[in-house]
């Protein structure tokens, strides 16, 4: 077993080692990496920081950190899809090393280790990481903040217990200036059932509370209460109302059935959503059926999981911070069976093999079914998805070979788990799914975006610094503001697609369409077809001669 002195190093080495390499190896997806890449480049355009944009435009979606934090690394590494996404890996390098030295506060360093090898080494915990959109760095804000309150409410000291206090209503704080008053709704609702659980009693002291609702309203007034002084309620309101709308009215798409999100974060939080499950339903576990943190990260999974559950819009992200909590207590599971408190139960042992060997077969498929696409194209009736799948991609052949490795070593990792050499197989499990993902990332998905979206990108790149207009027609997208890098101060009509099909324009405007969409330009002979590349044509249409 390796010593714990070196858990740390192993953990930044490893963090490191998976999250930061080809971050810019596929283009960002839209829509939400796209958009939120286009608000932080719009940023740098217009020098406007203080309100957040897109195509020049107020945007309410979101508030401006995640922006700030995208824009920095634009400012150091230019605007690029790599500096993008570098903010969220450098909070999975955190992350990582928060939950390592926070377990071993609670427990142990072998805790700590176990803990944070489990999110680095799941599927979408690992993938989030390399993403560009908000959540993770969110997710983040909102954990620490619930850290840090339990802290206050666990320490003795007075003077301690007030500081833990402010610094938790700053993490807060900073929660909501990423992604708005959710987060306040989250931590709310938990202390709110943890305070229930304990039958009302005292938790913690007034002056906390209040210490701690005043550090929040001074970090959130940094940007809601300023943009109010400089320019009224108006654009606040109107963040006020799209955040409402969003929960209480679902988003054409979007409107998926109440167990949506258990069977995402079943299948896609794959090992740690198996090992957890002896937690989730009992809630307790030997050793830690009185600690008051175990208690809160147990409320926290539910609280996500039944909200989001209960709002209209359910997209997959939006339960991604129960993956905090789910890591936790997967980790307490293994940990009370490393140290033979619990025995592992043959449940787990078959989920895990059942679950490993679909997630093993599905990483084989993709490849092959890719590359032998002809087999299975008789079968899809979606003329786009067909159109598509002819795009030019060049395939080595091994790519099935990523899932069959991985299908390998998970059978290798179960059998040392039942030979009782569960620290090593556990280990051996997370390490293999982290390295899954990671070469799987790079070397497979980067060709599956060239089926999906890749050739639209290539268009709107190949028009960056002319003096055009470019435009989807039939399909919402960003990809053309950030990738054709669309610049402030254009005509108002050029916000009308019919002017820009049938107006007067003033300089050539370029229009990209999903081949189910060819008879609308069919009928505009003023339009030029210029090509087709997967699923989109292409087509010009230039000014009138005088």
């Amino acid at each position: 077993m390796i010593k714990n002195k070196y858990y740390p190093y192993i953990l930044l080495f490893s963090s490191m080692f998976f999250f930061l390499p080809f971050l810019g190896k596929v283009h960002l997806f839209d829509w939400d990496e796209i958009n939120f890449a286009e608000s932080a480049r719009e940023m740098i355009v217009s020098g406007n920081y203080s309100r957040v944009q897109i195509d020049f435009k107020p945007f309410w979606e979101k508030p401006p950190l995640f922006f700030w934090m995208q824009a920095l690394c634009m400012q150091l590494f230019d605007v690029t899809d790599f500096a993008a996404r570098l903010p969220n890996a450098i909070m999975g390098i955190i992350s990582i090393l928060s939950f390592y030295f926070i377990g071993k506060k609670l427990k142990d360093a072998t805790f700590g280790f176990i803990w944070a090898l489990s999110y680095m080494g799941s599927f979408l915990p690992h993938l989030y990481f390399k993403s560009g959109i908000i959540d993770p760095t969110f997710n983040y804000f909102i954990f620490i903040s619930l850290y840090l309150l339990y802290l206050s409410t666990a320490v003795e000291k007075e003077n301690k217990s007030r500081g833990y206090a402010i610094l938790g209503g700053i993490a807060l704080g900073l929660a909501t200036l990423t992604k708005g008053p959710v987060g306040i709704l989250i931590i709310s609702i938990t202390f709110l059932v943890y305070w229930i659980s304990i039958r009302f009693r005292k938790f913690t002291s007034m002056m906390n509370i209040t210490l701690f609702v005043f550090s929040l309203i001074i970090i959130s007034s940094l940007w809601f209460g300023l943009e109010i002084i400089k320019n009224g309620p108006w654009f606040i309101s109107e963040f006020f109302k799209y955040q409402v709308n969003l929960l209480l009215t679902p988003v054409a798409g979007h409107q998926q059935p109440f167990y949506y999100h258990f069977i995402v974060i079943f299948l896609g939080c794959f090992p740690i959503s198996i090992w957890a499950l002896p937690a989730l339903f009992k809630g307790k576990l030997a050793s830690s059926n009185n600690d008051v943190f175990h208690k809160l990260m147990f409320i926290l999974f539910w609280v996500v999981m039944i909200l989001f559950s209960i709002v209209k819009t359910k997209i997959v992200h939006y339960s991604s911070l129960s993956y905090f909590p789910l890591s936790f207590l997967a980790a307490t599971v293994i940990y009370n069976i490393i140290n033979k408190t619990i025995e592992i139960k043959k449940y787990l042992i078959w989920l895990l093999a059942l679950v490993g060997i679909v997630f093993s077969i599905l990483l084989i498929l993709v490849p092959l079914i890719a590359e032998y696409k002809d087999f299975i194209i008789p079968f899809i009736k979606d003329k786009f998805a067909v159109a598509c799948l002819y795009s030019r991609v060049e395939w080595s052949g091994n790519e099935f070979l990523i899932g069959t490795f991985y299908l390998v070593f998970l059978v290798i990792s179960i059998s040392k788990i039942l030979r009782g050499k569960t620290f090593f197989g556990v280990a051996l499990m997370l390490y293999s799914t982290a390295f899954c993902m990671f070469i799987y990332l790079a070397a497979v998905v980067p060709k599956i975006e060239k089926y999906s979206q890749a050739s639209a990108i290539n268009f709107y790149q190949s028009l960056s610094g002319k003096d055009v207009y470019v435009v989807p027609v039939g399909f919402k997208s960003y990809a053309q503001y950030y990738y054709f890098k669309k610049q402030p101060n254009q005509r108002k009509e050029a916000d009308s697609e019919d002017w820009l099909i049938n107006g007067s324009i003033d300089k050539p405007a370029y229009f990209v369409v999903k081949i189910t969409n060819k008879d609308y330009f069919d009928s505009k002979p003023d339009c030029k077809f210029l090509k087709q590349d997967g699923g989109f044509l292409f087509y010009k249409r230039s000014p009138a001669k005088h």
